[in-house]
């Protein structure tokens, strides 16, 4: 098994239209419980630097019925990995050690929902922000290359900014 290479880079403008044609696909793999399928992460936000993966946030009507459609999520080359450790989530991989997508899916009225959301918002009306988050993700890559290493040398950034998204989204 090859390792993953872990890399930030600039922001691509086709981020987008792999998207809208990743929704296309998982609005017909999902149907009607698909409440809305969103672009969210850092390679929604037009100029930013992020690792090359679509994050998409799925709010359904009910999370039981998603785990229905696992069968049509793995043909479209997803791989089921639950709640991966929050509650409530359902949470899948496509691309296989060099991922290209995750999913994040929610039932309506979760509070995750919110979250995503809001941090999306929040860096694209907070240009000097979300320069500052590119700044210490390029760092935390550079500094390890190990994705746990990552994700712990951006937290206290992600931390501290989702409260104040979170404040200034429910305004």
């Amino acid at each position: 098994m090859s390792t993953r290479v872990l890399e930030v880079v600039d922001y691509d403008p086709n981020w987008k239209k792999t998207f809208e044609t990743e929704r296309a696909l998982l609005t017909k793999a999902i149907g009607i419980n698909a409440v809305k399928i969103e672009h969210i992460g850092s390679t929604s936000v037009i100029g930013l630097a992020a690792k090359p993966v679509i994050d998409i946030l799925i709010e359904v009507t009910n999370l039981k019925e998603l785990d229905t459609a696992n069968e049509n999520l793995k043909a479209l080359g997803y791989k089921i990995k639950g709640e991966n450790g929050i509650s409530g989530r359902r949470y899948y991989q496509k691309g296989g050690n060099q991922r290209t997508h995750h999913i994040h899916a929610f039932q309506t009225n979760d509070l995750h929902l919110d979250r995503h959301r809001a941090f999306k918002e929040y860096l694209i009306a907070h240009p000097t922000i979300a320069t500052e988050y590119a700044a210490i993700k390029k760092q935390a890559v550079s500094k390890s290359g190990n994705i746990n290493v990552y994700m712990v040398l951006k937290n206290d950034f992600i931390q501290k900014h989702e409260k104040l998204a979170l404040q200034w989204f429910g305004n």
